[in-house]
């Protein structure tokens, strides 16, 4: 049956409690979060999984989250950086700077920044306290993280200096002054525009090679990248209790990376060519995951369910938009923005009542759009949406509390 798991998947989760029942009924529906945490963690426990929390081969965390709730998962340490590992080390394209020995300079939220240097307090008995020292942002030998601000918009020219000069001495370790740069896209791209606003950009060492990875990132955003560095600028898809699944080479196109998984596309609708992503792991052996929704969406070359044939992660279900002509993704808004205008910076569509909305964006060169481009941008965003849309320029759009940006914000939000 189609979706249904392998005999070799079902040898994984033969004792595992919250499967028994589909395994006694011979079928499996979708497995969605709030099931994963009902009766948590009793509801995974088994004696193997007992004794790999007791050794230190499992733990506890939090899946990531960015307008929703986080959920609790099991799996070995360092799993998703481990999945992120063997991805630079075995990519077509950069694989080589992985070999070579580049260190890793991560400039993300500054949740995760936060993140490592609690790891790193824990690991010497004490609590973490204020802002961490360079020292205490080492992840391991390979990557550390530099971001101290949740808004990298409100960084000014002390923070940028520093960030460079970090930077540059996890590059001068290098016998050829090499580095990898991981980042999320916003991110850097509002490291290059402060270099370049206030002159240092002869500061800023080129990468040898750059991957994107924290959240959807706007066709305009890997553009501007794209003209700014020579290096190959790669994008990984996954989650925290997934690892990853898809990368894209230097073109932009995506390739599979489902060792220890299969994948399913499921119409977020019916005769939607929007799609959700159902995933069968056991690459996490204490927590595998049948036929589990991971709350993805997808878009494909000919709008058919095949995996191989993924042309864009284009959001997240939860914050698909009805509108009269069917479901409106993340990444449908962005394309009619990329569309009107290259210069376009951040967006942010606001929702205001069942028929009107406002687009506020942001430029990178904090000049408004001209009268013409505006006047197009409305019209297209009206029709995408159904709703009646007014055009707002801004000079900021405030990040949100988890340190990424919210595309859609509707009443209550």
């Amino acid at each position: 049956m189609k979706g249904q798991p392998t005999s070799d998947v079902i040898e994984h989760i033969r004792d595992i409690p919250i499967y028994q029942e589909s395994l006694a009924k011979g079928h499996f529906p979708l497995l969605d979060k709030p099931e994963i945490a009902r009766g948590f963690p009793d509801n995974w426990m088994t004696p193997r999984l007992a004794a790999a929390l007791e050794t230190g081969e499992a733990e506890f965390v939090l899946s990531t989250g960015t307008n929703h709730a986080r959920m609790q998962i099991i799996r070995p340490p360092y799993f998703l950086l481990r999945s992120y590992y063997e991805l630079w080390r075995n990519h077509p394209d950069i694989g080589e700077t992985w070999e070579s020995g580049c260190r890793r300079v991560s400039l993300t939220t500054v949740l995760a920044t936060e993140h490592v240097a609690r790891v790193n307090a824990a690991r010497r008995g004490v609590e973490h306290k204020g802002i961490p020292i360079l020292a205490d942002r080492w992840l391991d030998e390979r990557t550390c993280y530099v971001n101290l601000r949740l808004d990298p918009a409100q960084w000014v020219r002390k923070d940028v200096l520093r960030m460079l000069r970090e930077i540059d001495l996890a590059r001068s370790t290098h016998p050829q002054g090499r580095y990898h740069l991981d980042c999320s896209a916003y991110h850097l791209a509002h490291l290059v525009r402060k270099a370049e606003a206030w002159g240092l950009l002869d500061a800023f060492p080129a990468p040898a090679s750059i991957i994107h990875a924290y959240e959807y990132t706007p066709v305009n955003v890997r553009r501007f990248l794209r003209r700014r560095f020579a290096c190959p600028v790669i994008d990984l898809f996954g989650s925290t209790e997934l690892g990853y699944l898809y990368y894209s080479d230097r073109e932009g196109r995506y390739w599979p990376h489902l060792d220890g998984m299969s994948v399913e596309l499921l119409p977020v609708t019916p005769g939607s060519t929007i799609h959700q992503l159902i995933v069968t792991s056991v690459r996490n052996p204490y927590m595998p995951l049948v036929r589990y929704r991971s709350g993805d969406c997808v878009r494909t070359r000919d709008g058919s369910p095949d995996p191989a044939a993924i042309t864009q992660f284009c959001g997240r279900q939860k914050e698909l938009l009805g509108t009269p002509n069917g479901p409106v993704a993340q990444g449908d808004l962005d394309r009619h923005i990329a569309d009107a205008s290259p210069r376009i910076f951040l967006h942010q569509l606001r929702l205001q009542g069942d028929a009107d909305a406002t687009l506020s964006y942001t430029t990178f060169t904090d000049e408004p759009l001209g009268a013409a481009e505006a006047v197009a941008l409305r019209q297209s965003i009206t029709e995408l949406t159904g709703r009646n849309c007014r055009i707002e320029h801004r000079t900021h759009i405030p990040i949100g509390r988890s340190g990424k940006y919210i595309w859609l914000v509707s009443a209550g939000t």
